[in-house]
């Protein structure tokens, strides 16, 4: 098979599946399981052998011709080492999603909607990767925020997973307008949508105010995709589709959209001073604030999910620190995938296990009763909080001292405090979740889940701690690698400052957890996430209100009488006129007639 046809098949393959799902095989759910996941693993197969192929672009279909040729929009594949590494990261991941939902979801009613709604989710995150301009790109980025919506709200009888899919496709909407923007404005700048010819055309560009307004318009994008403040506010709710969705969204799919378009991207943001300025620190800021947020949270799929947020503004943030920035960012993304898939498919273990209880005060003793998925929950944590020579280790430090390198302090002092918050919020996590006696009888009576759930943990954690050396970031590649001889030989400020927080952050969680029952530290700030969704609910709510009243006003006096009533009346009015003259009389009629006709001639003479 040709690269060409490869390509394509990749694109396309989980499109008709998802289409034969639900024109044919909706009835059937286990074959369409099975389906589903069978083609996520030949979609695998086949990336792994366009990534072993030379770099190139599939032959383009033609979609839209304009003014006489000089405008086209092509369907276009783009394969080289960022587009071929990401893919590998997304079916991979894809793909052991898919075979843990065979037995996460297998009594589920709607278990045939839903692997038709995973399958068009990898054909939406291909077309994004695969993608050589940003017109396709824009497609399949508003297709991602489609099937974020289906499968977030894939339980949609539940009223919170029914507003969670609309609060995430609405906020989402939000920054989708900035990026159409940034693209119109992108397209004005340097004449063409096309990567390839707006990398060569951006260093001609003289207009450099409008190209930074056009680059932080482009962002807002990656602010809703990869849910940046002030748009975090998505990401959290969307805890309510099943825990197998939360996996693929937090690790290879809709959040990892902004960072990966950033990265396509980077030759502009390395010319935008004021732009870099923006994303370093809208994603700094962000990786902050969802860290303290985590700090008080319950709910073990919430607490992974501000983690993701806290992970992802530590990616942002690379994209902005300049020179190596972006490579380090995509390096991040690419290790923080396997790992963060992990601790949700382990926290989807524990829900099965303990009868769908998210509370981790609900839980405890399950070190025991789930061996396997403990020490694999424990190492996707250890690589999580960059316990040393795990992969996240390698991915962090280089973000770090990109930054310290660079002299972007702001990034640099927050990711600190962040390497700090994080081995604190996770050791919680385990401790009070898996050690201890069982709160609960859920708890109690938990067990370890079957192979078809435990073989992806185990995968994933061997990944988790391994994937950032070059024996396998190589073959995925990565956009970056362990250096241990780097390591070793310049240990500086970063290294140990890192060291000091993770030793502290773990220390303290075990001083405060360890034994305990309920949560010591109470700070409603944290708790309640700053009272951001507050602010915004009041805002919606007020600018609703006040909408509706206007419109009420309109309507009553306006529109109503002026609109509706006016003519209706004028009508009435001048049927009753009308009806004077219909008498049924043929004399009076003739009469008429003729004083129309004498009136006629009086008014020619006149």
């Amino acid at each position: 098979m040709d690269v060409n046809t490869l390509a394509w098949a990749v694109l396309l393959l989980p499109l008709l599946v998802a289409a034969s799902i639900l024109l044919g095989l909706k009835r059937w759910s286990g074959l369409s399981s099975l389906v589903s996941t069978g083609s996520a693993l030949f979609t695998l197969v086949m990336c792994i052998m366009l990534a072993s192929g030379d770099d190139g672009t599939a032959m383009p279909f033609h979609w839209i011709q304009l003014d006489d040729g000089n405008f086209t929009v092509d369907i276009g594949l783009t394969l080289n080492k960022l587009s071929k590494g990401m893919m590998l990261i997304v079916t991979l991941i894809g793909f052991l999603v898919h075979l843990f939902s065979l037995a996460y979801m297998k009594d589920d009613k709607g278990k045939a909607r839903y692997f038709a709604g995973l399958s068009l989710f990898m054909f939406s995150m291909t077309g994004i990767v695969l993608a050589n301009n940003f017109v396709m790109m824009f497609i399949f980025w508003e297709l991602v925020g489609v099937s974020s919506y289906i499968l977030i709200g894939h339980w949609f009888h539940k009223e919170s997973a029914a507003d969670a899919a609309k609060k995430a496709f609405l906020t989402n909407r939000i920054g989708d307008f900035g990026f159409m923007i940034g693209i119109l404005l992108v397209w004005v700048l340097t004449g063409s949508i096309y990567f390839e010819e707006i990398k060569e055309a951006v260093g001609g560009v003289k207009n450099l105010t409008l190209l930074n307004i056009a680059m932080i318009c482009v962002f807002c994008g990656a602010i809703g995709k990869s849910a940046q403040l002030p748009l975090h506010v998505w990401l959290p709710d969307a805890m309510e589709g099943p825990t197998p969705v939360s996996a693929l969204i937090h690790a290879a799919t809709m959040v990892a959209a902004g960072v990966f378009m950033l990265a396509r991207v980077s030759f502009i943001v390395d010319i935008t001073e004021l732009a870099a300025t923006v994303i370093s620190t809208i994603g700094a800021l962000t990786a902050l604030v969802a860290a303290l947020m985590a700090l008080q949270q319950n709910d073990i799929k919430r607490i992974l999910a501000y983690s993701t947020l806290s992970q992802l503004g530590y990616m942002v943030m690379a994209q902005g620190i300049g020179h190596g920035g972006s490579e380090a960012g995509m390096f991040h993304l690419y290790t923080h995938a396997f790992f963060k898939a992990l601790l949700f498919l382990g926290s989807g273990a524990v829900i099965y296990a303990c009868h769908h209880r998210q509370d981790i005060w609900d839980m405890g003793g399950l070190r025991k009763k789930m061996p396997i998925t403990f020490w694999t929950f424990a190492i996707g944590t250890a690589a999580l909080i960059a316990v040393p020579f795990t992969s996240g280790f390698w991915s962090k430090e280089v973000i770090l001292e990109t930054a310290l390198h660079e002299g972007k302090m702001l990034p640099y002092v927050c990711g600190m405090i962040v390497a700090f918050l994080t081995p604190f919020y996770m050791t919680r996590l385990v401790i009070v979740a898996f050690t201890g006696k069982s709160r609960t009888g859920d708890a109690d009576h938990a067990k370890e889940v079957g192979p078809i759930m435990w073989i992806p943990l185990a995968i994933l954690a061997f990944m988790a701690i391994f994937s950032a050396y070059s024996f396998i970031s190589g073959p995925f590649q990565a956009n970056g690698h362990a250096d241990i001889g780097h390591l070793f030989s310049h240990i500086g400020l970063t290294a140990i400052l890192s060291l000091v927080g993770l030793i502290v952050g773990v220390g303290a969680a075990v001083f405060l957890y360890k034994g305990k029952d309920e949560d010591p530290i109470s700070i409603p700030l944290f708790r309640d996430k700053f009272y951001i969704d507050e602010i915004y609910n009041g805002i919606v709510r007020v600018f609703q209100d006040a909408v509706a009243a206007f419109l009420d006003i309109a309507d009553r006096f306006i529109i109503d009488p002026v609109v509706a009533r006016a003519p209706a009346v004028g009508a009435m009015m001048a049927g009753s006129f009308l009806r004077v003259f219909q008498v049924g009389n043929v004399q009076a009629y003739a009469f008429m007639f003729g004083a129309a006709v004498v009136a006629l001639i009086f008014f020619l003479i006149l």
